[in-house]
């Protein structure tokens, strides 16, 4: 996978040379290189900002620096576009979230049907933007390229991905949380690690990350782990992972993460299919006050 990175601290992402990214580059599973966005300024300060039009406390980041930088990266010939109306950004918007929608759905269903590409795909963290989530982790690790490009300042023009867009260019925005960061820097980071653990040969053992949360068609959150010695500081390892029952060991941790996803995340019971859930995840379930008799689980 190449990865491209524009930011103007481009040397804070010297951090993915270290732990399991650091060894898959090293391996040539993937090739990251991070880009000053001054070096596509022309003036005497490397100016890369400037004042919101209509007003407005901060910095805006420019869209001439942008454009020469990402035309560059991406092998584009400047040109001109005619989607130049508000309108006609909240169409694209709303055209890009119902196809991230459905594909996240297609995704859930079968992560593995996902072909790779050969096509960039060109992402912004933007605390404005949906959030971006396990699944959309793992379809971008399907990608043969992918290019960031990190906000500062107020954030960047909004034309940026709206042009991109209409040069048929496959462009993401996402948020990482309910919070707002000094820059792109940091959900970038955060994004790639998401992706990269994903890809075939990253992680030791690939079976590790089988059960993590969030992840499969019928996500929930993961059980909690423990290590030896079994009896710590008073507190004690619970008696059945001990046992040495394999089946009972599997039904006390599917049920915690039953327990678990059910306190923390409701949300993500109501989206279980019923059909996939077995005699014992229904008992669990109408156990914690959940009707299992329909397509998805509804609170009693």
């Amino acid at each position: 996978m190449k990865i491209d990175i524009v930011s103007v601290f481009p040397e804070y992402f010297e951090v993915l040379n270290l732990s399991l990214l650091g060894k898959a580059q090293e391996k040539g599973l993937v090739e990251v290189t991070a880009h000053n966005l001054r070096d596509w300024t022309h003036d005497v300060h490397h100016s890369v900002d400037d004042t919101p039009v209509g007003g407005g406390a901060g910095m805006v980041m420019k869209p001439e620096v942008w454009s020469e930088c990402l035309d560059e990266l991406l092998h584009l010939e400047p040109t001109t576009v005619t989607c130049d109306s508000t309108a006609d950004a909240d169409d694209t918007a709303s055209a890009d979230a119902a196809e991230s929608a459905e594909s996240a759905t297609e995704i859930a269903a079968n992560a593995d049907a996902v072909p790779s590409t050969d096509r960039p795909v060109l992402i912004f963290p933007n605390p404005s933007a949906p959030l971006f989530t396990q699944q959309d982790a793992t379809e971008l690790s399907h990608a043969n390229h992918l290019l960031f490009g990190c906000g500062r300042y107020e954030g960047y023009d909004a034309r940026i991905p709206q042009y991109y867009r209409a040069q048929g260019v496959d462009v993401r925005e996402y948020s990482i949380g309910d919070y707002v960061l000094n820059g792109g820097e940091v959900a970038v980071s955060v994004m790639l690690e998401a992706i990269t653990r994903l890809l075939p040969g990253f992680m030791g053992n690939a079976a590790s990350i089988v059960e993590e949360s969030y992840t499969g068609e019928n996500a929930l959150l993961e059980h909690r782990q423990y290590t030896k010695p079994a009896d710590w500081r008073g507190i004690k390892v619970p008696d059945v992972l001990l046992s040495g029952d394999h089946a009972k060991v599997d039904r006390f941790r599917r049920d915690e993460a039953l327990a678990k996803t059910n306190e923390l995340r409701p949300d993500l019971i109501e989206a279980l299919d019923c059909s996939k859930l077995d005699k014992a995840d229904r008992k669990t379930l109408m156990a914690l006050g959940w009707e299992v008799s329909g397509a998805h689980p509804r609170q009693r």
